[in-house]
């Protein structure tokens, strides 16, 4: 069979590209290795940038639908902070993008369904099960799969790499990843019976040797996220492991995460450690990658779904407005998503050293970054970057001497 896209990865980049370009009336084949979605700890909180870029491509309406949830303020906590005051500064979200009011979130698992039924009603040909057995890209891409016991060769002038971090297709286009040294472990876990937390707020701090992420889902259910330091690799290990991470919770300067470490486990507990990476370029003749498969950024940000978003977006404009029988021309797509990585690396980087970081000149270094933040809000425009998108501040924001401003001196490997 010959399509006009073949898209490999049937999760939230692949589905909602496929949705977009089944929409726009192109032939669509879109290929998903799982059955079933599992939780995979990631991908539940869109930046309100990001959410934009839901609205651009006609696909916010179908999240919230199925239970997307706004957080509309967030505090930060800390062990050098009265929690009193940290509240009494929660910083309001629905500023960052126009007529968002805040980060969307969405369970991972409905989210890839509901993304992938979406392309599917949109006249994709969407196909669960598959087994891919070659790629080829180049002048005549196509791809090789099993499905249903049967083997069938697709053909396409351009193959999407939507598959994630191990994307197959990146290989098949000789396309290099390059990772950064990770920074920190971090773990992710559902957690149901949080129903006294604020459902509107999300939440970070740090206390000790530990740091948290926490992300209301309505209903009191909440997605939860800690960091710790590289060299304790078995923390949080063993079947203890769930408890033992609610526990770390509770802290003095963050009084409402009683509620969180008495809530129940709804979710494996997944560790994994962060750091950002890129390829060398998103695209090859015959394929373009989106999503993880074309580099992620450090998970401290929160942002994968976002960057997801962006890319889809761009893609299928160029797609969309590339004549018939034309070479898509990805440059621009290219030329973007380079300097939006790059600034929210070191966006990351700074939030990783500030938050993610222990001991008495990690505490330090955070105490003068929230009394002087206070007098210079200038200091926290990487978080500016992070919800209303790197474009919004200005470019000096990520050149050097900027960073020393805010973390005290140049940033290094934990």
């Amino acid at each position: 069979m010959t399509y006009d896209l073949i898209i490999v990865g049937g999760g939230i980049g692949g589905s909602a590209l496929a949705a977009v370009m089944a929409r726009a009336g192109r032939s669509v084949l879109l290929l998903e290795k799982t059955t079933v979605y599992e939780d995979k700890v990631r991908g539940e909180w869109i930046a309100p940038w990001g959410v934009t870029e839901t609205k651009r491509l006609g696909l916010y309406g179908t999240l919230v639908a199925v239970g997307g949830h706004h957080l509309t303020s967030h505090v930060t906590y800390d062990e050098t902070r009265d929690p009193a005051a940290a509240e009494a500064s929660a910083l309001p979200l629905g500023i960052f993008a126009p007529d968002v009011p805040g980060p969307l979130c969405i369970r991972h698992p409905v989210h890839c369904q509901t993304l992938f039924d979406t392309a599917a009603a949109a006249g994709a040909t969407a196909l669960r099960g598959v087994d891919v057995k070659a790629i080829a890209c180049g002048s005549a891409p196509s791809v090789t799969y099993l499905h249903d016991g049967a083997e069938h060769v697709a053909h396409a002038p351009l193959v999407v790499g939507a598959e994630g971090r191990q994307s197959a297709v990146r290989r098949a286009a000789g396309l290099t990843l390059h990772q950064d040294k990770p920074h920190h472990w971090f773990a992710g876990l559902l957690v149901d019976g949080v129903d006294a937390w604020d459902q509107t707020r999300q939440a970070i701090g740090t206390e000790d040797d530990f740091a948290f992420l926490a992300f209301p889902q309505g209903g009191g259910r909440m997605r939860v996220y800690g960091g710790w330091h590289l060299s304790e690799t078995k923390r949080f290990a063993g079947s203890e492991g769930p408890a033992r991470f609610l526990d770390a919770f509770r802290m003095k300067s963050a009084p409402h995460n009683a509620a969180i470490a008495g809530g129940t486990p709804a979710s494996p507990l997944f560790a994994y450690y962060n750091n950002s990476s890129a390829a060398d370029r998103p695209y090859a003749p015959g394929a373009v990658l989106v999503g993880d498969a074309a580099g992620w950024n450090d998970p401290i940000l929160g942002l994968g779904l976002s960057i997801t978003y962006r890319d889809v977006r761009s893609v299928s404009d160029i797609l969309k407005e590339t004549p018939a029988g034309a070479q898509p021309d990805f440059r621009s797509y290219a030329a973007e998503r380079a300097e939006r990585m790059r600034r929210l690396k070191i966006a990351a980087e700074m939030q990783a050293t500030l938050d993610m970081e222990f001991g008495e000149p990690a505490r330090a270094r955070r105490r003068r970054y929230h009394e002087q933040s206070a007098l210079d809000p200038t200091l926290g425009l990487h978080g500016v970057a992070t919800m209303a998108g790197p474009e919004a501040v200005p470019p000096e924001i990520f050149e050097p001497a900027h960073v020393a401003r805010v973390v005290g001196a140049p940033m290094v490997a934990a």
